[in-house]
C-alpha cells in the first residue's frame, strides 16, 4: 500500500523517548527514498518520564510540546489514542478530540510504552498515585504540599531505581513528611554490595524508613495493607512496582509474549507480522546473554537502530541484527547525591561504582533531557551513529 506520491508511509505510535527519536531519525534519514512519517501521541506535551520524581516534588521542569520538537522535520503529528490495528489492512485506528480516524501505513513502528499496573493491587487504581504521566506526577506534588505542614506519611512502593529515587527526592524536599519505602527486597537489590551500602546510607540520612521483605496487598484511603495484615498509616500512596503493556497488540492478533509485548526477530520485526516493528518496552528483545528489560538506556538504541533498519530496507539492503549492551543502572539520591553502579553487558554489577557529587554530575549528563539529542538528530541523523551488529553496545546512545 503505497501513496500517490510513491513514498512509503511509516506509521509512528507512542511519543515517548523511543517513539520521538525513531520518527524524528526515520524522517531525516528517509527523505530521499519518499518517506512520509506520522507520529500519533495521545498528548501533545512530551513527558519526560526519568523526571516524574521531580515534578512529584514540586520542581518546575520545561514543558517540552511534540509539535514544536517536530517542527522542521517533515513528521505529521496526530494528537489522539490509537484505539485499535488492523495489520491484514495496515490501518491504525485513532480517537481524537475531533473524532475518530483511520490512519494507513506501509510500515508501523509500535513505541507504546508500558504503564503501572494498578490492577495488581487491589485499591491501587482508585487511591494510589503513579509516575504514568506529568499531571500523575503533579496531583501528588499538591498532595504532598497539604501534608507536610501535618507530618503527613507517604509510602512509596517498590525497591527498584524508579521508588528509590522517588522516595529519595520526597525525603530531601519534604523534610516534614515521613516517607516509607516497602519493598519485596532490599532496595536497589540489583546493584552490587558497594553500590547498596552507598544506597542504604543515604536512605538513613535522609530519614527513610525501609520495610525490606515486605508486600503491599491492598491499598486503602488512609493506609496500605501489607501480607499478613499489618496496616500502614499513609496519607499518600505512591505505586513505582509492577507494569502493564497496553493490549493493543495482543488484540489486532499480533504475536505477544506472556507480558503483552511484540515478539520481534533479529531486526525488531514482528515475527508474525515483518511490517510492524517494535522498540521499547513494547518488544520482547532477546540478545545472547538473555531479555532486555525496559529502561531508556535500552529504549532509545532500539529506536535509532529500528530507524536506521527500516531506510536499510527501503534502499534495498540487507539489516544486521540489533546488538546491545548495558553500561550502567543509575540513580539519583536527591540532588545532592547519586549512586552509579556499573555493569556487564547484562546488567549485572561491576565492581566499579561512583557515588557523591561526581555521580550527580555523571547522572546528568546521561540521564538528562533528551530535546537537545533531538534537536541535534533534526539536523544531522547521522550525528548519532548505531553499531548496525555485530558487536555489543558500549556505551548508551542517550540519555
Amino acid at each position: 500500500m503505497t501513496d500517490t506520491t510513491g513514498g512509503r508511509r511509516i506509521l509512528v505510535l507512542g511519543a515517548g523517548y523511543s517513539g520521538m527519536m525513531c520518527a524524528i531519525r526515520v524522517a531525516r534519514r528517509s527523505r530521499r527514498q519518499g518517506g512520509r512519517v506520522t507520529l500519533v501521541n495521545p498528548s501533545a506535551r512530551f513527558t519526560e518520564r526519568l523526571r516524574m520524581h521531580q515534578i512529584a516534588t514540586g520542581q518546575r521542569l520545561a514543558d517540552h510540546r511534540i509539535p514544536e520538537l517536530l517542527d522542521g522535520t517533515g513528521v505529521d503529528f496526530v494528537e489522539g489514542r490509537a484505539a485499535g490495528v488492523d495489520p491484514e489492512r495496515r490501518e491504525v485506528r485513532v480517537e481524537t478530540g475531533a473524532g475518530t480516524v483511520t490512519l494507513p501505513y506501509d510500515i508501523l513502528v509500535y513505541a507504546i510504552g508500558a504503564a503501572t499496573d494498578t490492577r495488581a493491587v487491589p485499591g491501587a487504581a482508585s487511591h494510589a498515585y503513579t509516575f504514568d504521566g506529568a499531571g500523575e506526577a503533579g496531583r501528588l506534588a499538591k498532595r504532598l504540599a497539604e501534608i507536610e505542614p501535618l507530618g503527613g506519611a507517604v509510602t512509596v512502593c517498590g525497591g527498584g531505581l524508579t521508588g528509590i529515587e522517588a522516595a529519595t527526592e520526597i525525603a530531601e524536599s519534604h523534610p516534614g513528611v515521613r516517607v516509607v519505602l516497602v519493598s519485596r527486597d532490599v532496595p536497589g537489590a540489583m546493584m552490587g554490595d558497594r553500590a547498596r551500602r552507598h544506597l542504604d546510607r543515604a536512605l538513613e540520612r535522609l530519614g527513610i524508613e525501609v520495610r525490606a521483605g515486605a508486600e503491599v496487598v491492598k491499598v486503602l484511603p488512609d493506609a496500605v495493607e501489607l501480607a499478613g495484615g499489618e496496616l500502614l498509616h499513609s496519607d499518600a500512596c505512591l505505586l513505582t512496582a509492577g507494569v502493564r503493556v497496553a493490549p493493543l497488540a495482543a488484540d489486532a492478533g499480533i504475536t505477544v509474549d506472556e507480558r503483552g509485548r511484540i515478539v520481534v526477530d533479529g531486526t525488531l520485526r514482528s515475527v508474525s507480522h515483518p511490517q510492524v516493528h517494535a522498540v521499547g518496552d513494547a518488544a520482547a528483545i532477546r540478545q545472547t546473554w538473555g531479555n532486555i528489560h525496559g529502561t531508556c538506556q535500552s529504549g532509545i538504541p532500539t529506536a535509532a537502530y529500528t530507524a536506521d533498519a527500516i531506510v536499510a530496507l527501503l534502499r534495498g539492503r540487507r539489516v544486521k541484527p540489533f546488538r546491545f549492551g548495558y553500561v550502567h543502572q543509575p540513580v539519583s539520591l536527591g540532588r545532592r547525591d547519586a549512586v552509579i553502579q556499573f555493569t556487564h553487558p547484562d546488567d549485572t554489577p561491576r565492581r566499579w561504582i561512583l557515588t557523591g557529587r561526581a555521580a550527580v554530575v555523571y547522572k546528568e549528563f546521561v540521564s538528562g533531557s533528551p530535546v537537545p539529542t533531538y534537536r541535534l538528530t533534526k539536523r544531522y541523523a547521522g550525528a548519532l551513529v548505531w553499531p548496525r551488529g555485530g558487536r555489543r553496545t558500549r556505551r548508551p546512545v542517550t540519555p
